[in-house]
């Protein structure tokens, strides 16, 4: 029985996007948790935990190029596997 390898470290800084200098993509193949002030988010975008803050969507609102408006939420975050 061989055992999976294990998921990289988390970065203090991620970001979905591919373009972002911040995106790992070793990282998106494990189920990762936000969690943002106790409650655990599944719409961050990015976030950065020495910070302390998440970017999520604002509803269906796009910018110029076609990608989401995000809003940045300042608060204690937690970044873990699932």
């Amino acid at each position: 029985m061989t055992q999976a390898p294990p998921p990289p470290a988390l970065p203090d800084h991620l970001s979905t996007d591919p373009r972002s200098p911040h995106h790992v993509a070793a990282v998106f193949e494990h189920d990762i948790g936000i969690r943002f002030n106790d409650k655990d988010r599944t719409d961050v975008a990015e976030y950065c935990v020495s910070e302390g803050w998440i970017k999520v969507p604002a509803g269906k609102t796009l910018d110029r190029k076609g990608n989401p408006l995000l809003l940045k939420l300042k608060g204690r975050v937690e970044a873990f596997y699932r």
